[in-house]
């Protein structure tokens, strides 16, 4: 019963990743090489900046992970309380809340997805073309 709805999440899942990465390809492809990089002014700073990033960013995937993985159990719990209904009635009216709670949590997990995106390209873009401060 759910097979279906898993695949199209899976092929959605592998659309969107493989948009993101195109994305970036085609955005660090306009830029030209840098002539100096913030590391020729002083590598100690650059290189505790770019830490301050990645663990940022790590821990901004952490979470978004984690609300995602909390997500999925409660509508896996969800699911599995279908059987409770009385008649194919009020069924139909759960089966369609629980999926319009997925489709809403998947649109706001990739919403948060493109939002996390760009900001990493800010912070990279900022962390690669200024002087590390």
């Amino acid at each position: 019963m759910f097979e279906p709805v898993f695949e199209s999440l899976r092929k959605a899942t592998d659309a969107t990743v493989k948009m993101q990465q195109e994305l970036f390809n085609k955005w660090t492809a306009m830029f030209p090489a840098l002539p100096m990089v913030p590391a020729a002014y002083d590598p100690l700073k650059f290189q505790k900046r770019c830490l301050e990033v990645i663990t940022e960013l790590t821990q901004k995937q952490r979470e978004s992970l984690e609300g995602q993985f909390n997500t999925g159990v409660k509508t896996i719990a969800e699911a599995f309380r279908l059987c409770e209904a009385k008649d194919p009635a009020e069924l139909r009216t759960k089966t369609v809340e629980l999926w319009q709670k997925a489709f809403d949590s998947l649109r706001q997990i990739y919403d948060a997805q493109a939002k996390d995106f760009q900001t990493a390209v800010v912070k990279w873009g900022e962390l690669v073309t200024k002087r590390a401060a």
